[in-house]
């Protein structure tokens, strides 16, 4: 990178134009031309995008869809077409959804380009032409003035008045003042290099040239657009299911495996066992988690947009309600984004009005010119003073410069012409010998001086934004040589003032467990109060700076990135480098942000959350965007987000605990029967009809206990869930099969038949008990789960009575004393659950 290697920000504006080899009547053509060969143009790099059709086929290689695909397959071959149909269905739906999620980063990199597909005023062969900024190289000479976007990093050569609005950069909430003047530390924090401007960033005041150092993918700007071409790190999501995937995949073969073995074993055909094997792991096979899966985060997502909560990628629900830290911007989330006068003191620390009035009178244009003199105009204080305001004449202004750091006025209400000057403090102070107290003008006295300058630096400790303001007696004229001799009468202070609902938003969000870090690229003093106002507190009252990050080892970077919660003068790499340092510990991480800055760590973050306000950039890389920039609506939408999890965990726990006991009643039984104990088709239809109540999960009720804190997948957890669970169902399996042998003495089709009916009434009944933690009495379903539920136990109860079900399933009716037996069953089933789980659930917590 040219501007590091050479370090243009601690020369002098002529040594840097030796350095890099051009002068201020800018590069000849062919020199231009040489140097556009050698850097290549000034545009953000794009490495080869894969074709659309490898992304698309990309998406398959997930365990728990190409799982699914050999499902579908052994359903044709089966001869059971619907469910191969809806089982390819399910998984073509999300390839196309993968396919988007993916597509999404294309998208974010050309809203990106537009940013420089702009043109430049440059100096070319001694003469200025209007130029493609795509040209640039470095060592052209650019001009600057007010409203253009900078067109690459640049060192300033000569500056009138400049400043520029670095916000979508560096998160500065403030225009940045600009000099030409070497910088004597060594510094790679943009907001402390003054005498650059940078790729991106708006001219809002002033004009300056300057000479090109930095290009394209080099450029801070360029470095941030190089993040979203690296592959999105994997998310919280995307790994759980990844995870759960490959482990059903792993206990399907094992089971399937075991179970042919068992039967080819015990004589009952290598063929038919093969067949009746991989029916059996095609019906325990959670075929539809992909879709309840899409109606649950589709439900959630429907329910958070009621909440000014829009989503973009429906894996998002999930991932949003299960965040534990939620990284932020300072600005525009806690404060409300817009400065403002916050008081106005004399001397005396009283408040007076006088000082508004002065400011006003003081200042660009009512209603325009640089955001103090707006915020002026904009306080309440302003509208009571527009009267006498009025009664002035204004005769002289002295427009403010960044050599003098002030600017000055003459004014006159037909009585007295007075000479009012406002601007920095030290350059005010300095240009006064006296000050206003008590009602009396006294000369400023050395200690005098000593406490304005303390009484300043505590303002400024505190956060404000300080102007000094003073006047003096004048005659008709003045001019900038004038402003001497002033009294100083006192301070205006000014702050992004933390929004009203921001404390009570904090402390519930801290009551959903949710840990809140601030990463601002705001100064460190003005980020240490707003926080403190707000009630965050600061983890060892400690605020980290990006140049105290720039020095750490990666191990120490992730132990600062963990353990502390303030950050301040952050670049926006630092900010992609802290989201993916707490991804490394686990944690799901939100990031809140709406600027250019902000887009590597919304792709980075396992929820990227925006506002419909914020750049185009950010948007595309966010997952969700808020209609409404307050953590207020993304508490709601956290809770939204848990109870779509709560409601995908219920079909997990239910799914994969009866499918594993059916196994292992099947390996069971093998060992004892002389017969294969479920046709492929039964085998097939239990599972659609168990898993159909499951659709309307997604509307279930879920206790406010399950509310209060993030949870997380947990495979383990899941898979002891799976063996307790599974073994109890086995349990009343066998209850049932040992009375159908050796009391009723069935055959093939009667015992078939009974199994298969208690089998789905007793994977229906146990959803009402592990649905809840609470008594099932006490936590009141969904109408709809109820309703489903009833809809296919009456399925299950009836079919066997159909010519349909005997037929095309060889049911035959049951006799009314196995019915009872099967009845009974179920309600021990039911008890014995809800009994068990109360046990379980003590010891372990989901």
């Amino acid at each position: 990178m040219i501007m590091d290697e050479k370090r243009v920000w601690a020369l002098s504006g002529a040594e840097v134009l030796e350095r890099l080899k051009s002068s201020e009547k800018g590069l000849l053509d062919a020199e231009a031309g040489a140097r556009l060969s050698q850097y290549g143009p000034n545009e953000i790099a794009r490495k080869e995008r894969k074709h659309g059709l490898e992304i698309f086929f990309s998406q398959f290689n997930n365990a728990l869809i190409l799982l699914l695909a050999c499902a579908a397959l052994v359903s044709f071959f089966l001869k059971e077409s619907t469910d191969g149909i809806v089982i390819l269905a399910i998984v073509f739906l999300n390839a196309l959804l993968g396919f988007y999620q993916e597509y999404r980063a294309e998208l974010a990199l050309r809203e990106l380009k537009k940013y420089i597909r702009i043109s430049a005023r440059i100096i070319r062969n001694g003469r200025q032409i209007l130029a493609d900024a795509r040209s640039l190289v470095p060592g052209d000479i650019v001009l600057l003035n007010m409203g253009d976007i900078v067109p690459a990093d640049m060192r300033i050569i000569q500056n009138s008045d400049l400043t520029t609005n670095e916000a979508a950069l560096t998160g500065e909430s403030l225009p940045v003042t600009k000099s030409g003047n070497p910088i004597s530390e060594y510094c790679t924090q943009p907001a402390r290099l003054n005498n650059m401007t940078f790729m991106g960033t708006v001219v809002v005041s002033g004009s300056a040239y300057g000479v090109v150092t930095t290009i394209g993918k080099d450029t801070f700007f360029g470095k941030t657009a190089s993040y979203l071409e690296q592959p999105a790190p994997e998310g919280d999501f995307q790994k759980n299911i990844r995870e759960f995937s490959t482990f059903l995949l792993k206990v399907t073969l094992a089971m399937t495996a075991f179970i042919f073995a068992i039967n080819s074993l015990l004589g009952k055909g290598l063929f038919s066992s093969l067949v009746f094997a991989i029916a059996l792991a095609v019906g325990i096979t959670p075929e539809v988690l992909p879709i309840i899966m899409t109606i649950s985060l589709s439900r959630g997502a429907l329910k958070m947009a009621k909440q000014k909560v829009v989503t973009k990628r429906l894996a998002t629900v999930e991932s949003f309600g299960n965040m534990d830290i939620l990284c932020c911007d300072k600005t525009g989330t806690l404060t409300t984004g817009e400065i403002s006068l916050h008081n106005y003191v004399n001397l005396d620390d009283k408040r007076d009005t006088r000082l508004i009035l002065q400011g006003l009178l003081c200042n660009t244009a009512k209603g325009t010119g640089n955001p103090i003199d707006e915020a002026i105009w904009k306080s309440s204080e302003a509208t009571a003073l527009q009267q006498e305001f009025e009664t002035y004449k204004t005769l002289t202004v002295n427009e403010f410069d960044f050599e003098r750091r002030r600017m000055g006025v003459l004014v006159s209400d037909g009585k007295k012409t007075k000479l009012i000057v406002k601007g920095a403090p030290e350059s005010v102070i300095a240009a006064c010998t006296s000050v206003m107290l008590k009602g009396r003008k006294t000369s400023i006295s050395i200690r005098t001086m000593q406490e304005l300058h303390n009484k300043v630096t505590g303002y400024e400790r505190d956060g404000y934004r300080v102007i000094a303001v003073s006047e003096k007696l004048a005659g008709k004229s003045a001019t900038k040589k004038d402003e001497k001799e002033l009294t100083l009468t006192g301070f205006l202070l000014f702050l992004d003032p933390p929004k009203e609902t921001v404390k009570e938003a904090l402390r519930v969000l801290q009551e959903l467990g949710v840990a809140i870090k601030v990463i601002s690229g705001d100064s460190p003093v003005v980020t240490h109060k707003i926080c403190n106002e707000v009630g965050l507190s600061i983890t060892e009252n400690r605020v980290i700076t990006g140049e105290e990050l720039e020095k750490l080892e990666q191990e120490e970077f992730e132990r600062y990135a963990e353990t502390y919660n303030v950050f301040a003068r952050i670049t926006p790499e630092q900010k992609y480098e802290l989201i993916i340092s707490l991804n490394k510990k686990d944690h799901v991480v939100g990031f809140l942000g709406d600027g250019i800055n902000d887009a590597p760590a919304l792709k980075a973050a396992d929820v990227g959350i925006s506002v419909d306000t914020a750049a185009g950039i950010a948007k595309e890389a966010a997952d969700i965007i808020l209609l409404q920039k307050s953590l207020h609506v993304l508490s709601l939408g956290i809770i939204e987000g848990r109870k779509t999890f709560g409601n995908i965990t219920k079909y997990i726990l239910n799914t994969t605990s009866a499918n594993y006991g059916n196994m292992f009643t099947v390996a069971a039984s093998s060992m004892f029967l002389k017969f294969i104990p479920l046709l492929p088709s039964q085998i097939l239809l239990n599972n659609f009809i168990s898993d159909f109540p499951m659709l309307a999960i997604s509307t279930d009720n879920v206790d406010e206990q399950f509310l209060r804190k993030p949870k997380k997948w947990n495979i383990k957890l899941i898979a002891q869930f799976m063996r307790i669970f599974g073994l109890l169902s086995t349990v009343f399996d066998l209850a049932l099969i040992f009375p159908l042998l050796f009391v009723f003495h069935a055959n093939p089709e009667l015992f078939r038949t009974a199994w298969f009916v208690e089998s789905v009434l007793t994977e229906i009944a146990v959803t009402f008990a592990i649905r809840t933690r609470k008594p099932f009495l006490k936590s009141h379903p969904s109408r709809w789960l109820v309703l489903m539920s009833i809809v296919a136990g009456i399925s299950a109860i009836l079919l066997p009575l159909t010519l349909f079900g005997q037929h095309f399933f060889s049911f035959v009716t049951l006799p009314i004393k196995v019915i009872l037996l099967i009845g009974a069953l179920v309600l021990a089933y039911l008890i014995s659950a809800e009994l068990l789980k109360r046990h379980f659930f003590k010891k372990l917590e989901l």
